[in-house]
């Protein structure tokens, strides 16, 4: 990322690289900077839900933060959640790297700290609608997600589907 003039390597999970907007692009992204003895990295994030889950998730023994973005990478953030509260061992092993000690440890130690996470801001019928439009076209869920945000910015009350849907493929074709 160069922020005037000044490149900066960031990480970041798949969901977050997949919402990125093409090269060049202006970019807002969350950033978490992690400090060791050895080593200063940024971890960024296209939303501050990510962020905080990551956080969350290396704040467990065993679990850095290479793994964390791994495990944020295995699917969204809402998916992730509702395994967690679910207690879906299964769910959390398909996750390279994850295995049942290290999912169940995730599990102990996250389930009541997101008792009142929600799974993700509450879609109105319309942008579920159109999430799911746009999943059907090839999409994925994520870049869709960033594209209605997008869309809807500056709009204080609900808008058709066929409008919405329009901004937010504009959104995607353009980059």
């Amino acid at each position: 990322v160069d922020v005037n003039g000044v490149g900066y390597e960031v990480f970041v999970p798949l969901p977050t690289f997949s919402a990125l907007p093409e090269r060049g692009s202006e970019v807002s992204i969350d950033i978490h900077t992690h400090v060791r003895e050895d080593t200063i990295a940024l971890y960024g994030f296209s939303t501050s839900r990510e962020r905080t889950i990551f956080e969350k998730l290396i704040s467990i023994s065993g679990i850095g933060p290479k793994l964390a973005m791994t495990i944020l990478s295995g699917g969204s953030v809402a998916d992730l959640v509702g395994a967690i509260k679910r207690n879906d061992l299964a769910r959390l092993t398909t996750i390279p790297g994850v295995g049942k000690k290290t999912a169940e440890r995730i599990i102990v130690e996250l389930k009541d700290k997101l008792q009142d996470f929600a799974a993700g801001p509450e879609k109105t019928g319309v942008e579920a609608d159109v999430i799911s439009a746009l999943e059907n076209l090839g999409y994925n869920r994520a870049l869709s997600e960033s594209a209605i945000r997008r869309a809807l910015e500056g709009e204080k009350s609900e808008i058709p589907f066929d409008v919405l849907f329009k901004r937010a493929l504009q959104i995607l074709t353009k980059g």
